[in-house]
Parts: structure tokens; C-alpha cells; sequence
């Protein structure tokens, strides 16, 4: 354990962006890191550390050294909802701009307590878009690491795209290569994120902003692993100055059943009703349908879902939300029946889902989602294959990656992005019978199947083999400490 105690002089301080998206693997982050003797400390505030940090509960108790600091988010001065502290929790999307500043008004409060340090921290490590972070970190001369949930894929999709601007020459739903890449990549502008496909010029300019300050940071840390995307993992490595570690899936460090089940928020469902339900069916039987916790998708859309779902007449797991509209949806579950007319063969979630829990049993077949890294990657590390329904921001490129390059998906077929708050512009894109038909494709016993099922197996069992003490993304991992080590001593020196 030398190494261990070796680390233990290193602190770094994490600040998760408030989004569910963010703050998962941001904790499971932290946790990673403490596990190889960092000592880790959580900028967060009351309402995210009892929901998110929760989950590390158990291994704070067993000595991992992490430590959590609370900060009063300032509800009224920015007309947020008292104990709304996360992207989900807002009752009306119009306020996701005022949550977001909030966030960064504790920049203050946060450098006033690296002042107060007997030595400053080694490392601050921070969710891409919070700018200020940058500044903090340079007024104290601490290296700042970034860390935006995404995969080399979709940075180095980024990456051209900003340095061609091939996309600014073409029309909205016109198709375009992407230069340079491994693969032959092909998307319309109306594919593209919000960095590139606002039309607004405040999202211009935070966009410079964002790439100033990225240029900046001492490195990125990626959720995902080499053997996932070698060549574009590679290609990132080389636009980063070799300060990019691929240390996922984050995901895998959490080995309990208690564990799987706490992650996020507190499950909705009893984990042992759940178990059980999914103990009652043939191994691969099941389709797991679940499009994220921002998922505000129109209540009309969503019923073709379930109506799909039912034809499909294969047992599935369907989590049911639609954000501020999800009565709607209930009412129309409840008042047709649809929950009593599928329960031989359909298990409902109304909430949160335990996730990682439903994911790795043997009885799922297949994974209907919306493409959002954190969920794609656990469905990777499952094993299983997909069936892709990309809503908004780089959604599309994760769709490209898991259909295209690894082949382990089936597209649903939407063309463009709905952003988020925007749903009631898109009304139903993809019928009932549509999406049936992709299930079927996904969940049948012919050679593509199979091989699509393979295939998604073998990437699994390289996820979990990644992880471990000879993996790619423990030795990535070992070789960020140690680059922070050295960047510190280096500081110590001059």
C-alpha cells in the first residue's frame, strides 16, 4: 500500500456540474480516486450531497478519505425553488439558466476556503462548463483537470467540427462528413450539438469561452476505456499533449447490490421486487426502455413508446417519466389500462430507476435509449445491445459511435435534435409500429442478432477486464496521479 500512502499527500477538489448527468460519474469519480489514497474533497450543497453523496456513506465509514463541502445555494437571490439543486429537480425549464448561475455565484465562497488551507490542493477537477473554475484554478496557480462525461469519440467529433466548420457551409438537414476521422462519420447540422446548432450568439460565444478555457486546463480525464475506441482514444491523447485519461467505466466501481441501487437518487421501485420480477425471466428475454432523468419527452410521443412496448409482446422494463409532464402519461397509463393489460409480461417504473442493478441482470435482451454517455456506457459494460433514440445535445455522435462503429446498435431513426425544453416543437417523430419494428430487429434470433449480441458481450467483458489492477484504465488512472504528482512537485521546485 505504499502507493496509497504515498497518494494520501495529494487533494483534490471535485465540483460536479448540477445535472444527474454530471454528478453520477463525478462521484463515482471521487470515489476512484480515493480508493488509490487521494485524499478527495466534494464542493456540493445540502440538498445533491444527500441524494448523490449518499451512496458513499459506506466507504467514508470504511476510511476512504473523502469529505464533502456543503454550500447554501442562494434560492431566492436567483429565483430558484428552495431545495431545487439539480437540473431535474426544476419545475420549469426556464430556470435551468438561473440554476446554472447560482451554481457559479459560489465561486467566492469556494476560494475562500482554499484560502483558508494550510496548503493549497493539487489538483481541481471540474465539470467543462463551469468557466469560472478555470479562473479559480489560475488565480491560485492550481492545475485544473476537466472532466464533461463524454468519450474520445464525441471530443474528437468536437474537435473537427470547430476546426473545419464544415458543418457552417451546408444547409439544416443536409448531410456532412466529418474530416479526418477513423471512420467515415456522416451527420446533419440539425444532428449536431448546442455548441454548433443554437443559432444564438450567446451560445457563440460562451462556445469561444468554453474553448479558451478547455485549452487552458492541464488535462481531461474521459469516462470510457482504450480497448472501447483505441484509434479516437489515441487521436484525443494526441490533441491533449498526451493529458487525456480514458479511466472508465466509472460506472464498475460500485460492486454492492446496495450500491447499484443508491446510485443517483433513491430507486422508486424495491430493489428485491425488481429482482425479483427480472429472476422470473429467460436469460436475454427482456427490453429495458429508460431516456434519461432530463427526459421531457411529450406525453403523445411517449404513448407510442408504451404502445410499441406492448406489441412488441416481449416482457420489458419501461420507466416512465416525462419531466413536468409526467401526469399526463400517468393519466393516460391509468385511465387505459395499460399498466393492468401488460403486468404478465410488463414492469413499470414510475421514478427513478436502479439502473446499474436492472442493466446487469442476465435476463436483459436488449436496451432502448436515448444516448446520453453515462446510460450507453452502462449498457456497454452490461453487455448488451441497443436500440438508440438520441433527443438532444452530443446524443447524435454517441448514437453514431454505438450503431456505426461498434456495431452493437439499431437506430430508431430520428433525424434531429429536440433541445431540451423544446419537445412540445416536436410532437410524435417515431411511431408505435416504427418502434416495434426495431425491438423486433434487436431482440430476434437471426445471424445480425446474434452477432450484434456477440459482439456487445465481448465489449462487456473488456470493460470489466479495463477496471481491473492490469487494465488499461487502472494503469490511466495511476498515471494521472502521478501526473499531478509531478506538476506539483515541479510548482514545489520553481
Amino acid at each position: 500500500m505504499a502507493l496509497q500512502e504515498t497518494n494520501q499527500l495529494l487533494h483534490f477538489v471535485i465540483i460536479p456540474l448540477g445535472s444527474p448527468g454530471h454528478y453520477i460519474p463525478t462521484i463515482d469519480l471521487a470515489k476512484l480516486l480515493a480508493q488509490h489514497g487521494v485524499r478527495v474533497t466534494i464542493v456540493t450543497t445540502p440538498v445533491n450531497a444527500l441524494r448523490f453523496g449518499s451512496i458513499l456513506d459506506q466507504p467514508i465509514q470504511s476510511g476512504l478519505p473523502i469529505t464533502f463541502l456543503e454550500l447554501q445555494l442562494p434560492y431566492m437571490k436567483f429565483g430558484i425553488p428552495e431545495g431545487c439543486e439539480c437540473m431535474d429537480d426544476l419545475p420549469n425549464i426556464g430556470l435551468a439558466h438561473d440554476l446554472f448561475n447560482a451554481h457559479c455565484s459560489l465561486q467566492h465562497e469556494v476560494e475562500q476556503y482554499i484560502e483558508k488551507l494550510d496548503s493549497k490542493p493539487s489538483c481541481i477537477l471540474s465539470g467543462t462548463y463551469l468557466l469560472w473554475v478555470g479562473e479559480t484554478a489560475k488565480k491560485f496557480q492550481i492545475p485544473r483537470i476537466i472532466f464533461d462525461g463524454m468519450n474520445c469519440f464525441t471530443q474528437m467529433c468536437n474537435h473537427v467540427l470547430y476546426h473545419s466548420k464544415v458543418y457552417e457551409s451546408v444547409g439544416e438537414s443536409d448531410s456532412f462528413v466529418l474530416p479526418g476521422l477513423p471512420d467515415r462519420i456522416e451527420l446533419t447540422r440539425s444532428q449536431l450539438s448546442f455548441l454548433f446548432n443554437s443559432g444564438s450568439t450567446d451560445t457563440k460565444d460562451f462556445s469561444e469561452k468554453l474553448r479558451v478555457s478547455e485549452s487552458e486546463a492541464f488535462g481531461v480525464v474521459v469516462n470510457s476505456f482504450q480497448e472501447l475506441e483505441q484509434e479516437y482514444a489515441d487521436a484525443f491523447q494526441e490533441v491533449r499533449k498526451d493529458k487525456a485519461w480514458c479511466i472508465g467505466p466509472l460506472s464498475l466501481c460500485h460492486k454492492d447490490a446496495s450500491e447499484k441501487v443508491q446510485r443517483g437518487n433513491k430507486s422508486s421501485i424495491n430493489e428485491n421486487e425488481c429482482i425479483k420480477w427480472l429472476d422470473a425471466r429467460e436469460s436475454g428475454s427482456v427490453i429495458y426502455a429508460c431516456l434519461g432523468s432530463l427526459s421531457r419527452i411529450e406525453p403523445a410521443q411517449l404513448i407510442e413508446l408504451g404502445l410499441a412496448l406492448e406489441s412488441s409482446e416481449k416482457p420489458f422494463i419501461w420507466v416512465v417519466r416525462a419531466g413536468h409532464k409526467t401526469e399526463k402519461i400517468e393519466k393516460w397509463i391509468d385511465e387505459e389500462g395499460f399498466e393492468e393489460r401488460t403486468k404478465d409480461r410488463g414492469l413499470l417504473i414510475h421514478g427513478w430507476a436502479p439502473q446499474l442493478l436492472v442493466l446487469s441482470h442476465p435476463a436483459i435482451g436488449a436496451f432502448l435509449t436515448h444516448c446520453g454517455w453515462n446510460s450507453a456506457l452502462e449498457g456497454i459494460s452490461a453487455g448488451v445491445p441497443m436500440v438508440t433514440w438520441p433527443q438532444f445535445q452530443e446524443q447524435f455522435y454517441n448514437e453514431k459511435l454505438l450503431v456505426q462503429v461498434l456495431k452493437i446498435g439499431v437506430s430508431v431513426g430520428v433525424q434531429k435534435v429536440v433541445h431540451w425544453g423544446e419537445e412540445e416543437k416536436s410532437g410524435v417523430v417515431v411511431k408505435s409500429e416504427e418502434l416495434r419494428k426495431v425491438i423486433e430487429m434487436v431482440m430476434s434470433d437471426g445471424k445480425e442478432s446474434e452477432d450484434r449480441r456477440k459482439r456487445a458481450k465481448e465489449l462487456g467483458k473488456m470493460a470489466n477486464e479495463a477496471i481491473g489492477e492490469e487494465g488499461s484504465s487502472y494503469q490511466n488512472i495511476t498515471r494521472l496521479i502521478q501526473d499531478i504528482r509531478d506538476q506539483s512537485s515541479t510548482k514545489n521546485l520553481s
